[in-house]
């Protein structure tokens, strides 16, 4: 008998929920997980960063290994239980992480589905490395360092991926009409954007855009729910035609808690570089299209940019509404 092998006896499998006997697997690879997020708790860009390789990638693998590797201890298990069991051990994870408060919201929400999968994977490969050899004690220690190896030896990707997103409507309104709500964004309702997913997951309601004269030209003063404030400085101005804004955030801009760190705009993992507004007019209205330009710098950049396609196009579809049907009222108002 090798060191470390495990002879469990074969077991059927009861009917009904997960087969497990005791949370004890869902314990250790939850508290793996936790112990690991502690231990990448360095500054962006550094090796222990939370964003980094080892951990986004190899912590939930560690914590789906290790579930597998203790239930099987105790008895044989299903490819099934291979596959869920891991995936609950990393929610528990996610949600000890929200616990201790070492961990926003908005990044448990977007992580969760790679972090499910990887710990899926982990699970499996533990769970046929029990099955087909004798060294599942050897393969648990391995696994449990490889965040730190691979942390070690490939130091956090500072890559830029540079994206956008396109969004078009047409609005029954003149483009003077529309022009005017861009530019006069005032009081904006919870009830007009709040459906939105990037505001279902916690990022503060926009409550106002206004665009004001400056010294140094039209500046669009934005601010959102929790305190957040910054400028949108304008770089193109046609009246009723075309307006493109960059951003300028400044120290107070966002608030303690108003943004994970890991999601803020203008920060080392995701930027938003300029916005920009075309208004063609058509036959029954006007065409207002809408282009957002994005910066992702992180170790999972497929992953990310597939997040902030989705959660900016969403945004740009919610915003041009707004816009559409603002716009269509001030029109239906004047005619009446």
């Amino acid at each position: 008998m090798h060191d470390g092998a495990l002879e469990p006896k074969e077991e059927s499998v009861p009917s009904g929920g997960l087969p497990f006997s005791g949370w004890t697997p869902f314990i250790a690879g939850a508290l793996s997980g936790l112990v690991l997020r502690l231990v990448f708790s360095g500054k962006p860009g550094s090796a222990l960063s939370a964003m980094a390789a080892g951990f986004v990638w190899f912590a939930p693998f560690a914590v789906g290994a290790i579930t597998v590797y203790v239930a099987e201890r105790h008895k044989r298990r299903s490819f099934s239980y291979y596959l869920f069991a891991p995936a609950l051990a990393t929610f528990v994870f996610v949600l000890g992480s929200l616990a201790i408060l070492i961990e926003g919201v908005i990044c448990a929400i977007v992580i969760l589905p790679l972090f499910t999968a990887a710990g899926m994977l982990g699970g499996v490969v533990m769970g046929l490395v029990c099955r087909m050899t004798g060294w599942p004690r050897q393969a648990v220690y391995s696994i449990a360092a490889l965040p730190l190896l691979v942390a070690m030896a490939f130091p956090q990707n500072q890559a830029q991926r540079i994206g956008s997103v396109e969004r078009s409507v047409l609005i029954q309104a003149t483009s003077a009409e529309v022009w005017q709500q861009i530019n006069n964004a005032r009081d904006i309702e919870p009830a007009e954007v709040q459906h939105a997913w990037a505001y279902r997951i916690g990022v503060p309601l926009p409550v106002s855009g206004i665009t004001t004269d400056t010294a140094e030209g039209p500046i669009r003063k934005s601010t959102w729910g929790k305190g957040v404030h910054f400028d949108e400085v304008i770089r193109q101005w046609e009246p009723q035609r075309h307006v493109r804004w960059t951003y300028r955030f400044a120290e107070d801009s966002f608030p303690a808690g108003a943004l994970d760190d890991h999601v803020k705009v203008g920060g080392a993992y995701f930027d938003l570089r300029d916005t920009a507004y075309t208004l063609t007019p058509e036959e029954g209205g006007t065409r207002l299209h809408i282009r957002v330009s994005y910066r992702i710098s992180t170790d999972f950049d497929a992953y990310a940019n597939w997040v902030a396609q989705r959660l900016l196009g969403n945004f740009s579809e919610v915003i041009l509404d707004m816009y559409k049907a603002r716009s269509e009222h001030t029109g239906n108002a004047a005619l009446s």
